[in-house]
């Protein structure tokens, strides 16, 4: 006799419990991980509007004198301009994937889809706050340049860890906001879409990461195989599985090209991360995306 179903409010209670209790082991990982790949980055160290100085410079011909550091050109023979370094900080929400999908882990991989989404989000978070970015969580915590992100958002996410949505919250970004949305975007295409749409419409950038399972992309399955949906009730029972992987991967490949093209159209970037991979390398390669779009703005600025 089968048991019970529970009421759904004890059993997003008893999920919320159950993710709040792995909150800290995120944490500790972000951290590590955020250390491991720290030590070849650099803040912006770009010259421009700001408060902190960076550097002294040789005054150039058809300067306005008034930037002239008297103080600093009276030990030389020659003037020199107090450079300040560039700020021009930006509001970044971050958003990852808490739903069922991203609790399962294949024996091909390393760690769950939820763990290595929240580990790269809260790094991500780590070295943002460190090249000055206000950093925020989606519908949870606003943006602010706290000196310790990852306790932050941590206690913002064990506040309200019953949200198990698949996708962000499809309010519209500032102009000038960014956005890091990391999960594996499992939705239809078209809700997808509609959401990136609604976050970019007036303006805002952003870095979509879609990670994935190994197992997911190799459908490696054969013979009588019964496939359980993760966190629901339907089920699909087949005599020969292997008949299925050609329809699979096909229709998998379409949904992820049609999520690139929509990050294509928006001006965003995107990527995708299997679980058995290096977590650090998805970081830097993140970090470095990142740049890359900012330094067209900086060049403007």
């Amino acid at each position: 006799m089968a048991a019970p179903a529970q009421p759904a409010s004890l059993a997003t209670r008893r999920e919320a419990v159950a993710l709040a209790a792995r909150l800290p082991g995120f944490a500790i990982a972000a951290k590590q991980l955020a250390h491991s790949v720290a030590g070849g980055l650099h803040g912006r160290r770009r010259a421009g509007p700001g408060e902190n100085f960076w550097q002294f410079r040789p005054f150039l011909s058809g300067e306005p004198a008034a930037r002239v550091d008297w103080r600093r050109s009276a030990r030389e023979d020659r003037a020199f301009v107090r450079e300040r370094e560039w700020e021009a900080a930006h509001d970044v929400w971050i958003w990852f994937d808490r739903s069922a999908s991203m609790d399962f882990a294949s024996p091909l991989a390393k760690t769950s889809k939820l763990a290595r989404a929240a580990t790269l989000a809260l790094a991500s978070a780590q070295l943002l706050a460190r090249g000055g970015e206000r950093v925020g969580l989606l519908g949870l915590a606003t943006p602010s340049a706290s000196p310790a992100p990852i306790e932050r958002l941590a206690q913002a996410l064990a506040r309200d860890a019953s949200s198990r949505e698949p996708l962000p919250p499809g309010e519209p970004l500032k102009r000038r906001a960014k956005a890091l949305l990391i999960g594996d975007f499992l939705s239809d295409a078209q809700s997808v879409e509609r959401t990136l749409a609604s976050l970019a419409a007036d303006g805002a950038q952003g870095q979509l990461v879609m990670v994935a399972d190994p197992i997911e992309e190799t459908f490696p399955f054969s013979g009588h195989v019964e496939f359980l949906e993760t966190g629901g009730t339907a089920r699909l029972l087949t005599p020969r599985a292997q008949s299925l992987r050609s329809a699979y991967l096909d229709r998998l490949g379409a949904h992820r090209e049609r999520t690139r093209g929509a990050c294509r159209r928006l001006g965003w970037g995107f990527a995708l991360h299997r679980t058995d991979a290096s977590a650090a390398a998805a970081l830097l390669a993140l970090w470095a995306r990142w740049r890359d779009a900012e330094a067209p703005a900086a060049r403007r600025a």
